[in-house]
């Protein structure tokens, strides 16, 4: 715990006292570190390297949630991929409740109000989070969603991120709303370690992503949020407003992407850098082909 919290300021103070000359012509795109962000992060940058003439400068892998949103405040970075019920949660302390639409638009007024923050339109799917158990323990069990597998609960071993078992939204919920009991305390572990430890038992229960391309490739299931706990996690870009007013053609760059991504797309983006080891940049740089920008 003492190393990532030393860790975490040791980024904040890199990214709050570092010092450059005023940026009029380079954009600088942010992401959290795990590799569904360096994706959505590529993808921003090079849709506006290809429709503007502005230099882009990547800062990817900057922690959590807190840290990104931190960096846009702070004008260190310009814009980051985000999702509404992480902001409607982890930032703004609200509830997370509500549709889709409810939700985006909480998260827009709110961001505009009290952060002078542009949230721009969707980029198509929804990151929920996914309760994951091994395929051979769910055909085995016959359980196919949370409540059928909290009778089980108590002799398995579960492991999560930091940031879920933090959060609002995370595991103190979780186990309230489901009942869930384990048989030792929750490990925590990086994100991009949850299926593979899955895979290798080395815990029999996780919180992942709904698009992590690797859930079907390593034969684990995800279990249905029966009780509805989690909100919708639609993918959104964060970008400071001075920024779009300076350079108002990134709006217009950023705003063709929206509705671009289904689940099934981000899977298989996700599944391409992950799952067969290729290049972010090339792999986005495919997908912006195949969609016509």
């Amino acid at each position: 715990m003492m190393i990532r919290t030393v860790a975490a300021c040791t980024i904040l103070l890199i990214l709050f006292t570092s010092c450059g000359p005023p940026r009029r012509d380079r954009i600088v795109i942010g992401s959290k570190d795990f590799t569904e962000q360096l994706i959505l992060g590529e993808l921003l940058a090079q849709q506006i390297e290809n429709k503007t003439h502005l230099t882009v400068e990547r800062k990817f892998y900057l922690a959590g949630t807190y840290i990104c949103h931190q960096a846009v405040l702070a004008g260190r970075i310009d814009i980051y991929p985000e999702y509404t019920g992480t902001a409607l949660a982890a930032i703004l302390k609200e509830d997370p409740t509500g549709g889709r639409e409810g939700v985006y638009n909480r998260v827009k007024s709110q961001y505009a109000q009290h952060f002078h923050l542009a949230v721009g339109s969707p980029f198509g799917f929804d990151d929920t989070f996914a309760i994951i158990i091994r395929g051979e323990d769910a055909r085995r069990l016959k359980i196919q969603t949370i409540s059928q597998a909290a009778p089980y609960t108590p002799k398995w071993r579960a492991g999560f991120g930091y940031e879920f078992m933090e959060r609002r939204d995370g595991y103190k919920g979780l186990v309230q709303t489901y009942g869930l009991r384990f048989a030792e305390p929750p490990r925590i572990m990086a994100l991009g370690l949850v299926t593979r430890a899955l895979k290798d038992k080395q815990i029999d229960l996780s919180a992942g992503n709904n698009t992590d391309g690797l859930i079907p490739a390593l034969d684990l299931f995800v279990l249905q949020d029966d009780k509805h706990y989690f909100p919708p996690y639609e993918a959104v870009p964060i970008m400071r407003e001075e920024m779009l007013s300076i350079h108002p053609e990134v709006a217009k760059a950023v705003s063709e992407l929206a509705g671009k991504i289904s689940d099934d797309d981000m899977r298989k983006l996700n599944y391409a850098v992950d799952g067969e080891h290729r290049d972010a940049k090339q792999v986005v740089s495919e997908f912006l082909r195949s969609k016509g920008e």
